[in-house]
Formats: structure tokens, C-alpha cells, sequence
């Protein structure tokens, strides 16, 4: 079949269908040609050269190309490792715009730029073809019936997150057809709406769903499957492995689909983005995508030695977020997934790689600042994972105005409490009040501080109070991958028990960290999961276990209906009282300052804690007052907010502690709503005036609300 190649236009990058044919576009500043491979239905291929080059960008128009074309690049250009060019035309490559991708990356030798049988390794030049394992990227039609959906712009502080596996939250959901368990659809079937309603989660935080290399050869070889998706080779194209939609670029429809039913029901998008490393790993990795196309430009590599990349992610690469179409590139995703996809924000993977302008973490890197000016991002929610592996990586705290981070000290520190580890009580009051230490200085609000004890990566909430050690031998890395030091604790047996003390004291030490997960200032975050008792039976890094070990179970036992109902009651219990959930600071004084009157903290005899208890490192124990009456905020009509006044008493002692009303408060009535040594919230909960004493279980939170 012969096809025209018209000259096209420079913009927009990928591929274009005006409705009578389709434009091709891909940026080389290095490549000394571009053909763009058209594919029919069995496979056959046809070469197109792009001979039009404007502003290092390969371009052409192709008359009579419509949506549903299988297309590929193939770039020419010199293959010299040592000067950081490894192009080979041999090498079928990945659009960097593709909207939709068509099945995964197969296994060979044929993906990789260099022959394994030569000795030199990745200096020599392998001839063989990779278009049979190699997935096509397809023309899309970009049109959608989106009717009257809009971002919904959930304040910061009534956000509650629940980040989840788009896979792996319907897996085994037996209330919707198993066509649709473990898709974009089944997301969005009521099966699973119905849940997070029911929850009161206010976003889903998906972990990545960018179309990713799901079979890596390494895990091939043990049987085992890239399972999280933290290995991105396109920033537009959703993952066509978790749609229900065969059809040609149906994903595409499909994810559109998803987010406009989740919008419908009050729920926010926020995706989960790894723009700091590519799925083509190092030096010895195979040519997939931006490798091929222009290794120089896209990546960083090592000065004086262009062979090596420089890795800040421990992935094998990082891209080189210095150069301006790198930038481009991911502005270019992030608007895409806004306008075009509706998405509400972005949770951004290692971000702290993104701010490297040389070697060292810039926060006011060029990535920052063209962001800080995008106009389609200035509303949408940015989340900061604010580490990376490099030196001088871990930023928490340091990253500017718009952001919101990860806030890592915020977990570490509420595991140690509750596992009775010696820390000062000032650092956990820090952060339970929203880590004023961190964010007030440069101008930020509590709810920069994104608040969780578990995520995808570690114990779940389950493992973490049932096992001090990981287990991670179904890895297949004899044991040797994942964090060693969780600061976890197993109640006295490690895994599985039927000790019924044992039980009891896990499922109250679960309730603890909610309590404290959703009662403190900031963002909490949920991982999917924790409020059904899912275990990962001590794995503490599943990326590799896509099978039961991951996916969410949704058969109800007595115990984890009860951790759910108490769940639910908590995040509405959060939801209906602002003083849990302030816009402001605690007046922007010390925490334990005599003169704060919307908040006071007390050691368990009533005396406001002084100055040298605050250092105290054995101590577990303290009380917290926040006044309802003083909430600085006005509502959205300049209308004061008023709640009730709450009492909070933290007991991370194993002993009962008698806590005393403070001596200000005891002209009140108080009655108990909350104690974790219970499994629900408490009805009709006793009362408390006076000096009459408080008793708190050992390992309890006790909550108190003014009666009057």
C-alpha cells in the first residue's frame, strides 16, 4: 500500500488525527533520521520517513491514517555509548506522546541496543528486531462526552485520601461481573463506589497507572510480575492492562469513563507519577522508548563518562529533568492528564530527583518554578514523595508553596509512640498538630503535611502490628529486598496467632494509629485495605506479587467488619468537626506556650506540661485539649466555625494510667465518644467533672467530648 507523506506540522508532539489523517511528531536533537512504522492487523509493517525537521523536531502528515493505527518510531543515528548515544534503528520505539499503547513489552535479546553475545556488552551493536515484542502505540480519537464534569476542588483540609491498585481493589470483589475485576471499569462499578462512599474517603490515590514495563526479565525469570507499576516507558498512555475495553485505544475511554463516574459520586483523582526514572534502567537495560530516540538529551548520564547514567532513584536512570523537552515533556503529561482526563492532582514518585538542578536538591529548581507559573496546575492537588536515594535526598519540609509532601517524620514518629519506643512527647505533638516545624516557616498551612502510617510501600496496617521482621522470601532476593527496619511491633508472636490476648491487643493498637491517624492536623491518608485486616503476610515490598499476597480480600470475618465499621465512624467523625481539620496553625506560637487558648496540653495529673517534660524521653503519656470556640478560620460566607470542645488522652504505656481533668476544664461536664480499647465508638459513654479521674487502658486512646 502506498502512502503520502506530507510535511506536517512541528506540534502537537505524537500523533494527530484532524479527522481526514493523521500528524506524526517526535523530538531528536541528535538523531540523523526518523521513520515512523505504520502496522496493520497481522503485524505487517510499513516505513515512513519524517525528512521534515523544525526546532529538532521530526515531522509528518499522513492522509487517510485514523484512530485505531498501530504505529512505531524508528530513529537513526550514531551508536556510540561512550558519548552517550545509543540510537539503532533496529530497535522499534515506544512515542513518548502516545495517548494508548497496545499490550505489554515482550522478553529477548532483541530489546536490548547491544548484542549479549559480545563481550564489550552494552558497547556493541546488536542487528536484530525488536518489532515482534515491542507493544504499538494507536491514533486515538480524543473526544469524550464529559457533559458537565469539572475538577471538583476538594479543599486541602477536608481531603481524605485513600490510596489504592487500580487492579488490586477489584481483583476479587465478587460483586461485579469478572470481566470487570481489576479494571479502570470495575473502579468504577457501584460494587466499588458503594465502598468508598461508605468509607467517606474523599480521593483515590491510584498508584501509577502511566503505561508501564510490567514483565521486566529479571521477575520473568522467577515467575513474578512488576505488580506496583513504578516503572513508567510513556507519561500519557494509561496502562492498557487494566482495561476491560479490548478495543483499539479503549483504555483510553475507559479511564475517562472511571473518572467521570468517581467525579458523580464526590471522589477526587489523584494519580501517582514516576517522572524521575524510566522503565529502561541502566546502561545494560533494553531500548524501548527515549533511549533510542535521543539518550543524551532524556537522561542524565555521568559527566566525563556518558556510558553510565546517574541514578537518584535506584531504578538504573534518572531523566534529565535539566533539559528543557525533558521539562516539556512532563509539563506536557500533567496538563494532558488535567484537561484531558480529568484527574484532580498528582502524588509525584521520589520527587526530590525532579529538583536536581546539578547534584544537589534545588527547591527552586526550574522544575518548581514552571510549575509554580503553569496556570492549569495552580488549582489542582501536587503531592511531594519528598525523598530520593541520592545524597542529601530526604527534603521533607523543604519544598515550596503549592506543595504538599509525604510527611515520612509524621510516620516514623507515630509508629514509635505506639510501639512504645523512647521518644520526646514535643516530637509527637509536632506532629499530630500538623508539623508547625516543618511547614509553618515558609508560608505553608497544616495541610501541606500529608499524614499516613502505612502506604503501598511496607507493612500494611495489619503486619504492622503482627510482625517485627519482613518476610519477603516470595521475592525470590532470599530476603534481602525491602526496608529492615519497619518500627513495628508483633504484640508477642510474630505472624499468625490464635492467642486471644495477642488478637485483642493487635486489633486495639489498629485503632490506635487511626485514632491518631485521623484526629491529627493535616492530610491523612489510607491505604487500601488497612480497614478490611489485609495482610501481606510480613511482605513488606509486594511490587513483585500480583496475586492474593496484594489484592484486597473482600470476605468479611467477624473482626474485619468491626476494624471497617470503626473506620467509617472515625473518618465521618473527622468529617463532621472542624477542629480536627484546621486551615490555620494553633496560633503560630509554641505548642506548650501559656498563652495558646485553642489548644492545651496536659501530663496525666492536669498540669500543663512544662517546659522539661516536653524532653522526656520515656514518657508515653499526655493529654490534649482543643477548643471548638477558637477556630480561626471563617467559612466560605465569612461566617465564624464553631465545634465542640474535645479532651484526647494518649496512653502508649502498657499499664491503665488515671489521666485528671485539667484543673481549667473542670467546671465542664465531659463524656466519653471514643475508646480504643473498644471496637466501636462509644454510645452513651460515661461522664466525667471535677477531679474524678479518667482511667485509660494501657495502649488506648480515650476521647473526650464537652458536654456543655
Amino acid at each position: 500500500m502506498h502512502l503520502e507523506v506530507w510535511p506536517g506540522n512541528v506540534y502537537p508532539l505524537g500523533s494527530y488525527w484532524d479527522g481526514k489523517g493523521t500528524n506524526f511528531a517526535l523530538f531528536s536533537e541528535n538523531a540523523t533520521g526518523v521513520e515512523v512504522c505504520l502496522f496493520d492487523k497481522d503485524g505487517k509493517e510499513t516505513r515512513l520517513s519524517l525528512t521534515e525537521v523544525d526546532n529538532r523536531v521530526w515531522h509528518g502528515y499522513v492522509p487517510g491514517v485514523t484512530p485505531g493505527q498501530r504505529y512505531g518510531f524508528r530513529v537513526h543515528g550514531p551508536y556510540d555509548p561512550a558519548n552517550g548515544h545509543r540510537f539503532n534503528p533496529n530497535k522499534l520505539l515506544i512515542d513518548p506522546y502516545a495517548k494508548a499503547i497496545d499490550g505489554d513489552v515482550g522478553n529477548g535479546s532483541e530489546l536490548f541496543g547491544y548484542s549479549w553475545e559480545d563481550p564489550n556488552e552494552d558497547l556493541s551493536f546488536s542487528e536484530s528486531d525488536s518489532a515482534h515484542l515491542m507493544p504499538k502505540a494507536i491514533v486515538i480519537d480524543e473526544s469524550f462526552d464529559w457533559e458537565y464534569d469539572r475538577l471538583l476542588r476538594t479543599p486541602s483540609h477536608e481531603t481524605i485520601i485513600y490510596e489504592l491498585h487500580v487492579k488490586g481493589f477489584s481483583k476479587l470483589q465478587h460483586n461485579m461481573p469478572e470481566e470487570l475485576r481489576g479494571t479502570y471499569a470495575g473502579l468504577a462499578h457501584p460494587a466499588s463506589i458503594s465502598h468508598l462512599q461508605m468509607l467517606g474517603i474523599t480521593a483515590v490515590e491510584l498508584m501509577p497507572v502511566h503505561h508501564y514495563l510490567a514483565y521486566p526479565g529479571h521477575l520473568v525469570d522467577k515467575g513474578l510480575k512488576n505488580y506496583w507499576g513504578y516503572d513508567s516507558i510513556n507519561y500519557l498512555a494509561p496502562y492498557s492492562g487494566y482495561s476491560a475495553d479490548k478495543t483499539p485505544g479503549g483504555q483510553v475511554q475507559e479511564f475517562k469513563k472511571m473518572v467521570k463516574t468517581l467525579h458523580n459520586a464526590g471522589i477526587e483523582v489523584i494519580l501517582d507519577v514516576v517522572y524521575n526514572h524510566t522503565g529502561e534502567g541502566n546502561h545494560k537495560g533494553p531500548t524501548l522508548s527515549l533511549r533510542g530516540i535521543d539518550n543524551a538529551a532524556y537522561y542524565r548520564l555521568v559527566e566525563g563518562d556518558c556510558r553510565y547514567y546517574m541514578d537518584f532513584t535506584g531504578c538504573g536512570n534518572s531523566l534529565n529533568v535539566r533539559h528543557p523537552q525533558v521539562l516539556k515533556l512532563i509539563m506536557d503529561s500533567l496538563r494532558y492528564w488535567v484537561l484531558e482526563m480529568h484527574v484532580d492532582g498528582f502524588r509525584f514518585d521520589l520527587a526530590s530527583a525532579l529538583a536536581r538542578e546539578l547534584y544537589d536538591v534545588d527547591n527552586l529548581s526550574a522544575f518548581f518554578d514552571i510549575i509554580h507559573q503553569d496556570p492549569v496546575l495552580a488549582d489542582v492537588k501536587l503531592i511531594a514523595e519528598p525523598w530520593d536515594v541520592g545524597t542529601g535526598g530526604y527534603q521533607v519540609g523543604n519544598f515550596p508553596l503549592l506543595w504538599s509532601e509525604w510527611n515520612g517524620r509524621y510516620r516514623d514518629t507515630v509508629r514509635d509512640f505506639w510501639r512504645g519506643a523512647d521518644q520526646t512527647l514535643g516530637e509527637f505533638a509536632y506532629r499530630f498538630t500538623g508539623s508547625a516545624d516543618l511547614y509553618q516557616t515558609n508560608g505553608r498551612s497544616p495541610y501541606a503535611s500529608i499524614n499516613f502510617i502505612t502506604a503501598h510501600d511496607g507493612f500494611s496496617l495489619y503486619d504492622l502490628v503482627s510482625y517485627n521482621e519482613k518476610h519477603n522470601e516470595a521475592n525470590g532476593e532470599n530476603n534481602n529486598d525491602g526496608d529492615s527496619h519497619n518500627r513495628s511491633w508483633n504484640c508477642g508472636a510474630e505472624g499468625q496467632t490464635d492467642d486471644p490476648g495477642i488478637i485483642a491487643l493487635r486489633e486495639q493498637q489498629k485503632r490506635n494509629f487511626l485514632v491518631t491517624l485521623f484526629l491529627s492536623q493535616g492530610v491523612p491518608m489510607l491505604v487500601s485495605g488497612d480497614e478490611m485486616e489485609l495482610t501481606h503476610n510480613g511482605n513488606n515490598n509486594g511490587y513483585c506479587q500480583d496475586n492474593e499476597v496484594s489484592w484486597l480480600n473482600w470476605e468479611f470475618p467477624e473482626l474485619k467488619a468491626e476494624l471497617l465499621d470503626f473506620t467509617r465512624e472515625l473518618i465521618f467523625f473527622r468529617r463532621k468537626h472542624p477542629v480536627f481539620k484546621r486551615r490555620k496553625w494553633f496560633q503560630g506560637k509554641p505548642i506548650y506556650g501559656k498563652t495558646v487558648n485553642d489548644i492545651g496540653w496536659f501530663d496525666p495529673n492536669g498540669n500543663e506540661m512544662a517546659e522539661e517534660q516536653w524532653d522526656v524521653g520515656y514518657s508515653k503519656a499526655i493529654g490534649l485539649f482543643l477548643n471548638g470556640e477558637e477556630i480561626p478560620r471563617r467559612g466560605p460566607q465569612g461566617q465564624r466555625i464553631m465545634d465542640e470542645s474535645f479532651l484526647l488522652f494518649f496512653n502508649a504505656h502498657w499499664e491503665l494510667i488515671e489521666f485528671t481533668l485539667p484543673v481549667v476544664l473542670q467546671n465542664r461536664e465531659w463524656t466519653v465518644v471514643i475508646d480504643t480499647k473498644e471496637p466501636h465508638f462509644v454510645q452513651n459513654g460515661s461522664s466525667y467533672k471535677g477531679n474524678k479521674a479518667v482511667p485509660v487502658t494501657g495502649r488506648s486512646v480515650v476521647v473526650l467530648r464537652r458536654v456543655a
